[in-house]
């Protein structure tokens, strides 16, 4: 899959940029095409070698279909993560790391219900906030929204997401009034 000059890409963990270039670079007595990448959220240039842009995950944006899609999984109920923090922080490195926007969001829901319920350790607090602009920047870049107006939806969509995580499931309801209706 090749990117080609002006096109937007995702650089797992750090977001959106766009192509500037594909430029030959002298590695020993190989000449190897790299990818020139300037980053949207910091403007700083990243060297990507075509050959192993898809092992870095270097990828397109969702699709606009994908947006809504987005949102919904933002609003699902979630698998809780690891009780120590050394476990779930492992955990959520590695999906930082995959790039999947959809992955991101896990980690963005999850942090999110645990900064309810206890305040975060730095790395996490600081993870939570990669998470939650890694996916509000790229649906207002593929939405073509103002990343003001993504937001809200975004954070509507993760108190749903933490209601439903409190929330006993529909069988343990139905049996819990069973019991107090005896």
């Amino acid at each position: 899959m090749g990117f080609k000059v002006g096109q937007k890409v995702i650089y797992p963990n750090h977001g959106i940029g766009t192509i500037e270039q594909i430029e030959q670079k002298q590695i020993g007595a190989t000449s190897l095409p790299f990818y020139t990448l300037r980053l949207a959220s910091t403007n700083s240039v990243v060297l990507v070698p075509v050959a192993n842009a898809s092992e870095v995950g270097l990828r397109s944006p969702i699709s606009s279909g994908e947006c809504e899609m987005l949102v919904r999984h933002l609003a699902d109920d979630f698998r809780g993560a690891a009780s120590d923090w050394k476990d779930r922080f492992k955990e959520f490195t590695e999906k930082m790391r995959t790039g999947d926007i959809f992955e991101v969001a896990d980690v963005l829901k999850n942090l999110t219900y645990l900064s309810h319920l206890k305040s975060l350790s730095f790395r996490e607090q600081r993870m939570l906030e990669r998470a939650r602009y890694l996916v509000i920047s790229e649906l207002a870049a593929v939405c073509r929204q103002p990343e003001c107006s993504v937001e809200p939806r975004v954070e509507e969509a993760l108190a749903r997401a933490c209601a439903r995580h409190d929330r006993p499931p529909a069988r343990a309801r139905v049996a819990a009034g069973a019991v107090a209706g005896h």
